[in-house]
């Protein structure tokens, strides 16, 4: 029996690689300034998509929400092996919260249709919330199973995994439809195919061709402009290297569950740290040293 599965993908700023340029003077996050990557146990959640198809049959589609830039994680998507990828870019969706978000990734996947299997990262690098998995899952109305290490076996319409519960494992059967988020220790996600990149690497969303034409073409008309671009992406199509580009009005989303005006997420305060001591002290690896370090720290009240 052939599977649909839908993974759930984010391009994320690499916090690897935080610069002085990393925020903003009102303390938010300048995500301009920061590279951006795949996010990691996102990966982990499209090997594990990847594994349900070749093992047992189907097909894989990736979604991912945010802007047209997006559309590089949902590339590596189709180098690595998916079948299907789908970009929700709408400025109205900005400043979503995990509540407002995961109302939107849900009207997605019901648009798509047909979801057998959800799947997910555990979490994301940016927010590190964990809750975008489970709060689709709610409002889907599939059960969830969180923290997948390892796909044990899939029969009829009943998943067998192993989730990690963080002080051991524990075995679990779900009926599908299912929703579930993976950890960075379920498997080692496959590199992208260089059959599939040569493939796909023009592959491109139609925001991304718009801006191509408008580079290429500074002097021309908005008529002209427009021509360009439906001949482009109508040849793209052809080719199977368009990756669709969906809006808000396309999933039939209530706009008062989007952005902010569906985000009851208030920040209460963003607070700077600068750390300005110089130098260090070294503790000698003894009882003795450890317990000079407690009373040091609990004095300055760093704990305690």
């Amino acid at each position: 029996m052939p599977y649909h599965s839908i993974v759930l993908v984010k391009q994320v700023p690499d916090t690897a690689n935080v610069t002085a340029e990393a925020m903003k003077a009102d303390g938010t996050v300048n995500r301009a300034a920061l590279p951006t990557i795949f996010n990691p146990e996102d990966l982990h959640a499209l090997e594990t998509a990847l594994e349900v198809r070749d093992r047992f049959g189907g097909t894989v589609t990736a979604v991912s929400m945010g802007p047209p830039k997006a559309a590089d994680v949902l590339r590596s998507c189709l180098f690595r092996g998916a079948d299907r990828a789908i970009l929700l870019t709408d400025r109205r969706a900005a400043a979503s919260d995990t509540l407002a978000t995961s109302y939107i990734l849900a009207q997605t996947i019901k648009t798509v249709g047909q979801a057998d299997l959800v799947f997910a990262g555990r979490q994301a690098i940016d927010g590190d919330t964990a809750q975008v998995g489970p709060q689709c899952a709610e409002k889907l109305g599939f059960p969830q199973i969180t923290y997948l290490e390892e796909l044990i076996d899939l029969r009829d319409r009943t998943i067998r995994v192993r989730r990690n519960t963080g002080y051991g494992w524990e075995i679990v059967d779900a009926q599908l439809p299912v929703l579930i988020t993976v950890i960075e220790s379920a498997n080692d996600p496959r590199p992208e195919a260089a059959r599939r990149v040569h493939r796909f690497k023009r592959a491109r969303v139609e925001a991304e061709v718009a801006a191509e034409v408008k580079l290429l073409m500074p002097a021309a008309s908005d008529d002209e402009r427009s021509a360009e671009i439906a001949r482009r992406v109508t040849a793209l199509q052809e080719q199977g290297l368009l990756i669709e580009q969906w809006d808000l009005d396309k999933i039939g989303a209530d706009l008062s569950r989007c952005g902010l005006a569906g985000s009851p997420t208030k920040v209460f305060r963003v607070q700077a740290i600068v750390l300005t001591k110089e130098g260090y002290t070294e503790v000698p690896p003894t009882e003795e040293g450890i317990r000079k370090m407690i009373h040091e720290l609990v004095v300055d009240h760093s704990i305690g």
